[in-house]
């Protein structure tokens, strides 16, 4: 019978840590397969946080056939035939209810998982299948002992998808985070790009027009694309809120000393 671990997750973008992850799980003999399984919708994430689910899984088809074992890493779309939001017992059972004669089930997840396993939908049937933890930096691993398995030399995972979003958002190199193909089929379709970002502020900034963070963060994002107008715009809105807020005068400052500056040297040279 094939031994197959499934480890659940966004992959929102999948990054070299998660196929780290299922290299290690392969090469200690954990499993003969260890997959990769894309949420389209977890019950614990705002849905407007997610790429498409089309493109986290084509993401994750790219990392893992980059893998050391690309036939034994492999992604799967089956949560995307269940129905929205998933809950990983549902899956669970429609996996056992579909292949349970010929493929038996263990579980991957990160200790912060495992730290809110309680409120999980049915946790106490998802700790019926074996759960190998693995570490995360300032998450212990606490809880359910002698019901899970502790990785402990598992590859340490130092960053996760929010901190590879948050650099593509700024435009700051994600190499050692990525794979090559995966930050390619970022590039290509413009996911999470500091224009994408600045998109999704507006429509927050409509929503709450008095957040001064909001204006901040896209201020900051202009500046960065030498988009001095708009920036100075953020930075002056923010200042209308808060007259005293310093790092909005601080920018505010720079912005219009650049303005001056090219403004003189065009003009007056």
């Amino acid at each position: 019978m094939k031994r197959v671990m499934l480890y659940f997750g966004s992959f929102n973008p999948v990054h070299k840590g998660h196929i780290a992850l299922a290299e290690y799980a392969v090469e200690q003999g954990l499993c003969d397969e260890a997959v990769l399984v894309v949420s389209p919708q977890s019950p614990y994430k705002a849905a407007d946080e997610l790429a498409p689910e089309m493109d986290r899984f084509e993401m994750a088809e790219i990392a893992c056939a980059a893998s050391e074992y690309p036939d034994r890493i492999k992604p799967s779309v089956v949560e995307f035939l269940l129905p929205k939001p998933s809950y990983t017992i549902d899956t669970l059972r429609y996996l056992k209810e579909n292949f349970g004669s010929e493929m038996e089930f263990s579980i991957l997840m990160g200790s912060d998982q495992i730290a809110r396993l309680d409120g999980w939908k049915e946790y106490e049937k998802i700790l019926e299948y074996p759960v190998y933890v693995y570490p995360r930096r300032g998450e212990p691993a606490e809880g359910f002992e002698g019901r899970i398995t502790l990785l402990a030399d598992a590859p340490l995972q130092d960053f996760a998808s929010t901190d590879v979003r948050d650099r593509i958002g700024q435009g700051e190199d994600t190499s050692e985070m990525l794979d090559e193909g995966v930050a390619a089929y970022i590039c290509r379709k413009g996911l999470w790009s500091p224009a994408a970002r600045i998109a999704a502020l507006t429509a927050r900034i409509a929503e709450t027009p008095d957040d001064t963070a909001l204006y901040i963060e896209r201020g900051r994002l202009h500046y960065r694309m030498g988009e001095w107008g708009p920036a100075l715009n953020d930075f002056n809105a923010v200042l209308r809120i808060d007259a005293e807020h310093v790092e909005a005068r601080q920018f505010a400052r720079m912005v219009q000393e650049i303005l001056e500056f090219r403004y003189k040297d065009i003009y007056n040279p």
